[in-house]
């Protein structure tokens, strides 16, 4: 079969394999055809605790800009070792080796240093831990896989960390309607394996599955690379059930599709990172998995030329569209000088990546193929493979999925996760480029392009105050004055609480702030994040 007919100028063929599709071009007369690798078969799922290989003890938190006093907490006792001892006996840690990894974050960018850990197995313990600590007015930390970017899970003082941990059971599945009901601590990546035997999936997709924990993802209204397709965790998730700082217990934990009595509590918590309460179950809507997936990954001249693909996809593809991605030329070319992974196409200045996932192979390759054809017809990609074999299909996920984890072997990486107009998406990057000059080590663009996603990283050999004064308020500004959001995905934390005001409006913090007031009055709940105090 050929593209675009016995047209010489269409310059590709499509091949086929039992187990892969390449699209093999004849430009510069050869093929180039996807090959096996070492790395094809490699996990994408990002396990590693923490994700910058520098062995230095990043500074303490407290020191950061922002934050100067400790807030007026009572300190741990042995009387409160006593109890929580009694309480949960054998799941209280306070030796300092232990807990040393729970006191930073995943990019070793920031330090607590807690000196107490609980691992509650349910609701009841919970509840129990936050009446004690609300009594006592002891701040406390909720952490689940401690994945985050932000410095939201874990502690900028002293703060007691509640580890849902052992919080990781199924509760139930109903196998018509596909809603998985359990608690707050499963991975998320053990919950798509349950999920997959029953002919189901989880309707989100992150790089740190194989870490995470639904009960963060749903505390920072996690994003990832199925919300094309599934929308947001604030559509997906039917109901929670969560225990606010004086320790009750608020079951909101229905599965029903449709409840229109009174207020929807539970988006209250979405998002919150863990301010209001800790979420310890949720109800959760689950997809049927796809039995045909096919995944393309193709190389671009301009980001132009990415923008009218993605808009030929949505025109072409419809329903079966389930992933949008792209990747600039520095994002490819560090996943493959750090982690060995082979791109299988012709160098470009872009690469997109795009899933198909429905219910037909034949109907599913038809209209990819359609699509394909007409993208190369039009000149608007420059080469391309696809891929739908299970490994090849993770090959082609990796070189998007572990740029983060590449970049942490560049150095110090300074992270910007960032919902802008399509358009301008690649703007702020080209802008940022020009604006640091060799002062920066690296400046990549990639990102979730069907949701406006754009994630701008830059790294240096160590981190520099000066570089930080070229990026902040910068990027920020930028984003505000282009009416984007300064957190796409990854929520605020401690690192960004105080520059919410680029996105929101005073009038809008404050209500936030009376919220807050209202459900945790001592302010207990994982303190000096997301929101800026009301003074």
């Amino acid at each position: 079969m050929k593209l675009g007919g016995d047209r010489e100028t269409a310059g590709m063929r499509l091949s086929f394999s039992r187990h892969c599709v390449a699209l093999i071009w004849s430009k510069r007369a050869r093929a180039r055809i996807f090959n096996e690798s070492p790395q094809g078969c490699a996990c994408i799922a990002l396990r590693c605790r923490f994700m910058s290989l520098n062995p230095v003890q990043p500074p303490p938190t407290q020191d950061h800009k922002g934050i100067f006093t400790r807030l007026p907490f009572s300190e741990v006792t042995d009387k409160d070792l006593t109890f929580f001892k009694d309480l949960i006996p054998g799941r209280v840690v306070t030796d300092e080796d232990d807990l040393k990894s729970h006191n930073i974050d995943w990019l070793r960018t920031v330090r607590g240093h807690s000196k107490l850990l609980l691992r509650p197995k349910n609701t009841e313990e919970v509840s129990n831990i936050l009446k004690y600590c609300n009594d006592r007015n002891l701040a406390v930390t909720p952490q689940g896989g401690n994945t985050g970017l932000v410095g939201g899970s874990v502690p900028v003082f002293d703060e007691i960390i509640i580890s849902t941990a052992l919080m990781d059971k199924v509760i139930s599945f109903d196998q018509v309607s596909g809603s998985l009901v359990c608690q707050c601590g499963c991975i998320l990546e053990s919950l798509n394996q349950y999920l997959e035997g029953q002919g189901y999936i989880m309707p989100l997709d992150l790089g740190a599955k194989g870490s995470c924990h639904i009960g963060g993802n749903i505390a920072t209204n996690a994003g990832g690379l199925r919300l094309l397709r599934y929308g947001s965790l604030r559509g997906t998730v039917l109901g929670l059930e969560a225990v606010l700082p004086n320790g009750t217990v608020l079951n909101c934990l229905n599965s029903l599709r449709k409840d229109n009595t009174g207020y929807d509590l539970k988006q209250l918590f979405i998002g919150s990172e863990g301010t209001l309460g800790l979420i310890t179950a949720i109800s959760i809507l689950c997809p049927r998995k796809p039995s045909s997936v096919n995944v393309a990954l193709l190389g671009c001249e301009s980001f132009s030329k990415v923008l009218q693909v993605f808009t030929l996809c949505r025109d072409l593809l419809g329903e079966i569209l389930s992933a949008f991605e792209f990747q600039d030329l520095e994002s490819m070319n560090v996943v493959q000088t750090h982690l060995k992974l082979m791109n299988p196409l012709q160098e470009s200045p872009f690469y997109i990546l795009i899933e198909t996932a429905g219910s037909s192979v034949q109907h599913d390759e038809e209209k990819l193929n359609v699509f394909l054809a007409k993208a190369l017809e039009s000149g608007l990609v420059n080469s391309g493979t696809v891929a739908t074999d299970q490994s090849k299909i993770k090959s082609v996920w990796a070189l998007r999925e572990r740029i983060t984890e590449a970049l942490a072997h560049d150095g110090y990486v300074y992270k910007y996760d960032l919902s802008i107009p399509v358009e301008k998406l690649y703007a702020l990057v080209e802008e940022t480029r020009v604006r640091l000059g060799r002062t920066a080590k690296r400046v990549v663009g990639y990102g979730h392009l069907g949701d406006g996603n754009l994630h701008l990283n830059i790294t240096s050999e160590s981190h520099s105050k000066s570089l930080v004064a070229a990026l902040e308020p910068f990027v920020y500004e930028w984003t505000a004055q282009h009416c984007g959001s300064i957190s796409a995905e990854h929520g605020l934390g401690f690192k960004k609480r105080n520059h919410i005001y680029y996105s929101k409006s005073p009038e809008a913090v404050q209500l936030m702030q009376i919220l807050k007031k209202l459900l945790d009055p001592k302010g207990i709940m994982n303190p000096y994040k997301t929101i800026p105090s009301s003074g």
